[in-house]
């Protein structure tokens, strides 16, 4: 987050520099509101495109075999840009390459959830996947897990038969 503070900084004395520039070639009949205002529009200009480039650019960074399975885009008044076009600020991916099948039920997958969230750290939270059953389960010591053909408990939420996190690891897995 310095470091987009700095690059903040300066987008914001390089647009200044252009306004300065304008002026000398104008030779100072450009006004001189123009240095602030080319300054704040460099900056925000500079905060708009690294808002809209950080989902893309984080998406790139995952390794073979993590798959984004949601993106949560994001629209606020007091960034009316959105509106137009929403910013992608959250996003979930699955590591799919190294989900673990259970040994009891060969239906069930461990897989690592993660949740990345503009300027904050990433969380990892395991989860349990029933293919067959089509639920999810956040894994914990007290999780039961169902033998095969067994129902899943309270403790279990059903997904969706298009969910991505069903798709990308049931239909990885069964081939």
């Amino acid at each position: 987050m310095l470091w987009e503070l700095i690059a903040t900084v300066f987008a914001g004395l390089g647009a200044a520099g252009i306004a300065l520039a304008i002026r000398f070639i104008s030779r100072k009949k450009a006004p001189r509101w123009l240095i602030p205002a080319f300054a704040g529009l460099g900056m925000l200009s500079f905060q708009v495109q690294s808002e809209y480039n950080w989902y893309p650019h984080q998406a790139g960074l995952l390794p073979d075999g993590v798959v984004v399975v949601r993106t949560v885009e994001q629209q606020a008044f007091w960034r009316p840009w959105s509106y137009l076009h929403p910013q992608t600020l959250r996003f979930i991916a699955a590591d799919i390459a190294n989900a673990a099948p259970n040994q009891r039920n060969e239906a069930i997958w461990l897989v690592d959830l993660y949740f990345f969230e503009r300027r904050l750290s990433a969380k990892r939270v395991p989860q349990v996947v029933h293919c067959q059953q089509q639920a999810r389960a956040d894994f914990t010591e007290q999780l039961h897990i169902p033998a095969p053909g067994e129902a899943v408990g309270n403790a279990w939420h059903k997904l969706e038969n298009n969910d991505p996190l069903l798709l990308a690891l049931c239909q990885r897995q069964a081939v």
